[in-house]
């Protein structure tokens, strides 16, 4: 996986656009923050998960998913380690973290 495909993932979701924070691009879908690219570093990103999600995909996936470090780790934030992300597993973190922020009010 590169970052331009979870780019190209990422912006596939309805009403979906690409803007930055704290010098990452991120995802937003109704003004919210679903996903990331290139946190810590190049080669990674960054889902939105709530924390049994990604406890799901942590299980899962382990080479590709791990908590962030911290307190935002401990609340859904899920690091993509990118080389060994398999696109139908992104896709599916991307589309439950997108779920997460656009039904939210």
């Amino acid at each position: 996986m590169t970052a331009n495909e979870f780019r190209r993932l990422a912006l596939s979701f309805p009403d979906a656009i690409e803007a930055a924070h704290m010098g990452h691009p991120d995802f937003r879908v109704s003004g919210k923050i679903f996903a990331t690219l290139g946190y810590p570093r190049a080669g990674f990103g960054v889902v939105m998960l709530s924390p049994e999600q990604q406890e799901l995909f942590v299980r899962t996936e382990p080479k590709t998913f791990t908590p962030v470090p911290g307190g935002w780790g401990r609340q859904g934030a899920t690091r993509v380690t990118l080389r060994t992300a398999k696109r139908s597993a992104l896709r599916e973190a991307l589309k439950v973290a997108w779920s997460n922020r656009a039904r939210r009010p």
